[in-house]
């Protein structure tokens, strides 16, 4: 059984309203038949490629939302080949044309794609399944715990309610 915030629409993935500036969301190709799936997720020869940091996966259980967290220098890019999630980015950059806004994108089997979330963005994301979901992560730099920080979900300074 899904526990679910109360304001979270499971309905399904709405149209984006806001684009923030700097982040790229791109359609990935699934080759599906009788056996199985082969779901691309990112090329050396793609336009979203810079340079290779790492590839980790992140897992989240119904009913969690991990978040918030900005990055100082390391470009992620975010598919989720297992369940379904709902990514937030809000965007406080003082030269930013969207500065002040937030983007729900809703990314996993049922919408998949591969979302670019370039560095001084701050994001959170919870599972929209009644079961876990499980996110590939491939940055530009390796982990580094000073390239970073977080926020509570719960803090005010970002003005979005999960």
């Amino acid at each position: 059984m899904l526990i679910k915030p109360e304001n979270w629409d499971l309905s399904g993935p709405p149209e984006p309203k806001i684009m923030i500036t700097d982040v790229i969301i791109h359609p990935l190709k699934v080759i599906a038949d009788s056996r199985g799936r082969v779901m691309h997720m990112l090329r050396a020869d793609s336009s979203l490629f810079k340079q290779f940091g790492e590839i980790y996966f992140s897992v989240v259980y119904p009913g969690v939302i991990k978040g918030w967290k900005k990055h100082f220098f390391m470009t992620q890019h975010f598919a989720v080949p297992v369940g379904n999630i709902k990514l937030v980015i809000y965007d406080d950059r003082d030269d930013s044309k969207s500065k002040g806004k937030s983007q729900e994108i809703f990314i996993g089997e049922n919408n998949y794609m591969i979302v670019r979330i370039p560095p001084m963005l701050w994001y959170s994301f919870g599972s929209t399944d009644d079961r876990f979901a499980l996110i590939a992560n491939c940055t530009d730099i390796v982990h580094d715990p000073k390239e970073y920080i977080t926020k509570d979900i719960s803090n005010n300074d970002i003005p979005y309610k999960w």
